[in-house]
């Protein structure tokens, strides 16, 4: 009888190992993707300069250490994670992002696509990040403020474009006293690799809020002039064409 009952306990050990544990042969993003090796030095640039925040751009220790906490996420998200960018949008309304596909040849250029309420980019795209027109804010995070008027910058007939990534997409901005009362340009809200991004927005305040730390804020037009300037009413008249799940 204990010869029966040996094997069908061994099957069964093994099965909900299976099912409970992860697959061990499943590689983390932190192997597949260059972005590992910048936040690695970054936060050890970080970590070095703790005590003397000045050193690395901070004008207080809370800041640096903010900064610490946000790349050491980061860097456990790509240790522990499978999947490149996924963006889920719990907006109310359609959504903005900055994706590609990824591929053993090198990745594609990002595109911006249009992703509608209540749905989240396909596991095998690489959600980059989120491109978020003037006027809209993102809660807890700092904006640059555009040195020209958005006015002056007219809609591209095409709003599907290309954006490149930035070579160092960790950043900090300082927050300008009159910043509420200057136009900006739009903005790329920048994720790390293997983030599952959800964005929401405050019933509220009106802001956007985070589920993660961004891996970066940059004006877009700083990025790429021939970036659309959309609104948001212009994002909400498009068709949604995200690749989805």
């Amino acid at each position: 009888m204990v010869k029966i009952f040996k094997p069908i306990l061994v099957f069964l050990f093994l099965l909900v190992n299976l099912v409970i544990a992860q697959p061990s042969f499943a590689d983390p993003i932190a192997e597949k993707s260059p972005e590992y090796a910048q936040i690695t030095q970054q936060l050890s640039q970080l970590l070095q300069a703790r005590n003397n925040p000045s050193a690395a751009g901070y004008n207080t220790v809370e800041q640096i250490q903010k900064g610490i906490s946000d790349l050491q996420f980061q860097k456990y998200i790509m240790e522990t994670t499978e999947d490149w960018g996924v963006c889920r949008n719990e907006t109310g309304r359609t959504l903005a992002v900055y994706a590609h596909k990824p591929s053993k040849y090198g990745s594609s250029a990002n595109t911006l696509f249009y992703l509608g309420n209540g749905r989240k980019t396909d596991d095998e795209w690489d959600c980059d990040g989120i491109y978020l027109p003037s006027g809209v804010n993102v809660a807890g995070i700092s904006i640059p403020v555009a040195e020209n008027p958005v006015a002056e910058n007219p809609v591209a007939e095409n709003p599907v474009t290309e954006n490149p990534v930035a070579e160092n997409p960790v950043v900090e901005y300082p927050v300008a006293e009159n910043q509420q009362q200057q136009p900006r340009q739009p903005l790329y809200v920048k994720i790390v690799d293997g983030t599952n991004l959800i964005v929401r927005s405050n019933p509220l305040t009106g802001e956007i809020e985070l589920n993660a730390p961004p891996a970066g804020v940059f004006s877009v037009g700083e990025l790429n002039t021939t970036v659309p300037y959309l609104s948001q009413a212009q994002i909400d008249a498009q068709v949604p064409n995200a690749p989805i799940d």
